[in-house]
């Protein structure tokens, strides 16, 4: 999808940019595929903040995406839909006996087209096999970690994986971190590239945009007093001799969150730095 620029007439539209959407054929969702999103304002079941900087935000739905594609017959691509939970647009696609599902819409495939889950289904945009039946160098996305698990990584918008190499009952996968991990051969995946990739591009030019996707205003703890953050307090952008923190002292950005001997550490190959 191309880039949208506006004429700068005020100052915010002077850098905004949205998408075209050209690749959009239906604007309604199918109604027996989405159930209603609630809004938790960041707010656990106590009512307690446990994620700042959440609220308000259009309405939404949710969307039910099938990352298992379980079903071995021949489906059909009916339209492509914008979805609000997720960066890459969904693909409404039909079985012969009238069933409906969602699927990640790949870069390439287009309304009309035909999309089959099975070991000796065509290497085609779209299709599902499991790595064991695939030819190295295959770009693929919507990996599954465990067999019949359903897709749990490379979904979100442009990305995509290759299939580097075979041996054993193993396969080697390069992420678009760059990390090289080894994954079980009878874990499938969805050939193809995740389509939308000019969504990254897009800058949304205005606060009202972000207030629109449920984020409410931050302040900066440079901006506090010293009681409030540990980065508050002093004269000018001094952050106190404090290593970047919370509000509550835990140190953050950089910092590692990996757990230490996690068992899946043995099938990484290469880490992403």
């Amino acid at each position: 999808m191309a880039i949208i620029r506006y004429k700068p007439l005020t100052r915010s539209r002077r850098f905004t940019t949205r998408l075209d959407k050209i690749e959009i054929t239906k604007h309604t969702p199918e109604k027996s595929l989405t159930i209603t999103k609630k809004k938790k304002g960041g707010r656990n079941h106590h009512g307690r903040i446990t994620i700042r900087h959440r609220g308000g935000g259009s309405k939404q739905q949710i969307r039910i995406v099938d990352f298992k594609r379980i079903r071995t017959d021949v489906a059909k691509v009916i339209a492509i839909e914008y979805d609000p939970n997720r960066s890459a647009n969904l693909a409404l696609i039909q079985y012969e006996d009238e069933v409906r599902a969602y699927i990640i819409h790949p870069e390439g495939l287009n309304v009309g087209d035909n999309v089959q889950s099975s070991d000796d289904a065509p290497i085609n945009v779209g299709n599902v096999r499991p790595l064991l039946h695939m030819p190295e160098g295959t770009v693929i996305h919507n990996i599954e970690l465990n067999p019949g698990q359903g897709g749990l990584i490379v979904r979100s918008a442009g990305a995509e994986a290759s299939l580097t190499a075979k041996e054993g009952k193993l396969a080697q996968v390069k992420f678009p971190s760059g990390e090289v991990r080894l994954i079980n051969i009878n874990c499938r995946a969805t050939i193809g590239k995740v389509g939308n990739s000019d969504h990254e591009k897009v800058r949304l030019g205005f606060a009202g945009a972000t207030r629109h996707r449920g984020r409410r205003p931050k302040v900066r703890g440079t901006a506090m007093n010293a009681v409030d953050h540990p980065h508050g307090g002093g004269r000018g952008k001094s952050k106190g001799g404090n290593l970047p923190s919370t509000p509550w002292g835990k140190k953050c950005k950089g910092v590692k969150t990996r757990k230490k001997n996690k068992v899946s550490d043995s099938m990484i190959v290469r880490r992403r730095k």
